[in-house]
């Protein structure tokens, strides 16, 4: 059956729910490695990796072929009924790999499961009930992910989150207006005039933000944080579901401060493509629930789990964390020669950590203020010319660029000239 993307799109909005939103209106009929053909046979050049999902690229031949092996001798047990091998495998590699001395895991389906389990754990533990987030932060659409994610629009647009207990403080973005001191200052004020700092069970941290804008918690700031956490007996809570699994140069991002958390929330390209998440914690506190208090159905699918231990072999045997910041160079490089140059329009601050890159669009060339507007069309733009890319940002203002790790040269090239295209003033 000849299908369009138009005839779809009809038949997808009558069916679906206007909330469940999608970026761009393409539907897709095969992807592989780095590239995606539509339904019309339009090719694109994937710059966002099914929202950095796709670390190891579209169907990689190792993990298709763990989840083929694992199909044949079983896809679904329940692990709250009956144990599996490929979970237990996956968690003794994923303590190993993590930046957690004396570490356990356990597997979720989602990042936002991964989330709030991380508070739920971590309020269990410390007997409190107090959360603090940063602006900017992404930590899920369900409803305690969504009061501890720190932007409104879309995602809170007309909805109150009622959840006690959960507070934001400023993230720091020195060229935005927010110096680290201000950031810290404003923790010392929430905790001196709203909640005692004794009743706070866990501050919550991106060390790379996702759908805030990639901005980077710097070390220090990291190191700041974790002091204070130990200083009065609260968690650390990093969130990894975007960052973590190579893509940022590191298998943590976490791993660049030089710091240890007592949970780590991880999803997203964990599972190859399949859904998957999890969180890994200092036995001490991951330990301290009573059984039946983590798990759920579909947690920790057998399916998922041969997939991410598959994930985790490509990231190793073909030395992924290496290729992340190769990648990561040549797109920075690439933005830094492209900025200022006659005929693209303005662009603003170029950051980056692996492959983990960002840029902002700007109303005027030298400045720092937004361009969200801009920003919509550039991403519309490169649809057209063949791109995949997804704008971010607390200001609306923010590309992101998060090519497979897989890539190959020429694929990023290409995807590189279409973006120089897309950039055209």
């Amino acid at each position: 059956m000849n299908m369009n993307n138009k005839e779809l799109l009809a038949r997808r909005d009558k069916a679906l729910p206007r909330g469940a939103a999608t970026a761009l209106p393409v539907f897709v009929k095969k992807a592989t490695g780095s590239e995606i053909w539509d339904v019309e046979g339009n090719h694109y050049v994937d710059f966002a990796s099914g929202i950095a999902v796709n670390n190891t690229g579209n169907l990689h031949p190792k993990v298709v072929e763990a989840i083929e092996a694992q199909l044949k001798s079983y896809a679904h047990i329940g692990f709250p009924v009956l144990s599996c091998e490929p979970y237990v495998r996956l968690c003794e590699r994923l303590i190993e790999l993590a930046p957690i001395s004396d570490a356990k895991a356990t597997l979720f389906t989602t990042g936002a499961e991964a989330t709030e389990n991380a508070v739920k754990v971590a309020r269990y533990y410390t007997g409190r009930q107090g959360v603090v987030t940063f602006t900017g932060s992404f930590h899920g659409r369900t409803q305690l992910a969504l009061a501890m994610t720190g932007k409104v629009q879309p995602l809170r647009t007309g909805v109150t989150p009622s959840q006690a207990g959960v507070y934001q403080v400023p993230f720091p973005i020195e060229h935005h207006g927010t110096s680290e001191q201000d950031s810290l200052k404003a923790l010392d004020h929430l905790f001196r005039a709203t909640i005692s700092p004794d009743q706070v069970a866990a501050i919550v941290i991106e060390p790379v933000q996702g759908e805030g804008g990639f901005y980077q918690a710097s070390p220090a700031f990291m190191q700041a944080l974790r002091k204070i956490c130990d200083d009065h007996g609260i968690c650390f809570v990093v969130d990894e579901v975007q960052s973590g699994f190579g893509r940022t140069g590191k298998f943590f991002a976490t791993e660049h401060a030089g710091v240890q958390p007592d949970l780590i929330a991880i999803g997203k390209a964990m599972g190859g493509g399949l859904p998957l998440s999890g969180l890994i914690g200092r036995s001490e506190v991951i330990d301290a629930p009573p059984p039946g208090f983590l798990g759920g159905t579909f947690a920790g699918n057998p399916l998922a789990c041969a997939a991410a231990n598959a994930v985790l072999d490509v990231i190793e045997s073909e030395g992924l964390l290496a290729r992340a910041n190769a990648i990561g160079q040549k797109i920075q490089s690439f933005l830094t020669d492209l900025k200022g140059a006659a005929g693209v329009l303005p662009l603003g601050d170029i950051r980056g950590l692996g492959a983990m890159v960002a840029f902002e669009i700007v109303s005027e060339a030298g400045t720092h203020t937004p361009d969200a507007d801009a920003t919509k069309r550039v991403a519309a733009k490169a649809k057209e010319l063949g791109l995949l890319l997804l704008p971010c940002g607390y200001y609306g203002n923010t590309i992101r660029v998060s090519a497979p790790l897989t890539i190959t040269d020429e694929i990023l090239e290409t995807g590189l000239s279409r973006l120089a295209g897309a950039l055209k003033a």
